[in-house]
C-alpha cells in the first residue's frame, strides 16, 4: 500500500475504500482462516489505506484550509450484528471506529474523513425491485452523489459518519 501512494505524482485529494469481504456461517463453525482473511480486508486494509492516504495528504500545502477527502465504505453490520455474519461485523465495527478516530485526529489538519453507512440493498444488474416498492433498493447514483457531498463539503460543517438507506429500511 506504501508503494502504491508513494508512486502517485502528487498526494490525492480523495481516497475511497470500498472493499470488503464477508465469511459467513455459524460462529461455532466458522474457520479462524476465514475470518482473519475477512478482517483483513475489511479493517486493516482500511487501516492501511488511511494511513497511506493521510501520510501523503499531510504533504499537500492546504488550500483554504483544506488537504483531501478519505471515505471509508461502511455497511448496517457495522452498527449492529447479524446472525452468522460476525467476521463481517468485526470487520465493519473496526472501520467505523478507524474513521472515527482518523477524523478526530485529522479533521484540525484540514483532511476530512468520514464513514458511509450504507445500509439496505443495492440496485445492481441483476436485481430488481417489487413492482409495488418503487425506490426500496439503493440507487448507484444517489449513493454515488452522498460520496460528491461530503467531498464537497464546506469544512465548518464536516460530517464524520452518514448513513443512507431506502425507505423500505428499519433502523
Amino acid at each position: 500500500m506504501k508503494a502504491l501512494f508513494d508512486a502517485l505524482p502528487q498526494p490525492p485529494r480523495v481516497v475511497i475504500y470500498n472493499p470488503s469481504m464477508r465469511a459467513r456461517g455459524p460462529i461455532a463453525e466458522l474457520a479462524v482462516e476465514d475470518v482473519r482473511r475477512a478482517i483483513e480486508v475489511t479493517a486493516v486494509g482500511a487501516f492501511l489505506t488511511g494511513k497511506h492516504a493521510a501520510r501523503r495528504m499531510l504533504e499537500a500545502e492546504p488550500v483554504a484550509g483544506y488537504r483531501g477527502t478519505i471515505l471509508f465504505t461502511g455497511a448496517s453490520a457495522g452498527v449492529k450484528g447479524y446472525p452468522q455474519s460476525a467476521p463481517f461485523a468485526m470487520g465493519k465495527f473496526a472501520q467505523r471506529g478507524l474513521a472515527e478516530s482518523m477524523a478526530r485526529e485529522l479533521h484540525p489538519k484540514g483532511i476530512h474523513v468520514a464513514w458511509i453507512n450504507i445500509d439496505g440493498m443495492i440496485l445492481n444488474p441483476g436485481r430488481s425491485e417489487a413492482d409495488d416498492r418503487p425506490g426500496s433498493m439503493l440507487r448507484p447514483d444517489a449513493i454515488a452523489r452522498t460520496y460528491r457531498h461530503l467531498i464537497e463539503q464546506d469544512r465548518s460543517a464536516w460530517s464524520n459518519e452518514v448513513s443512507v438507506r431506502p425507505w423500505v429500511e428499519t433502523f
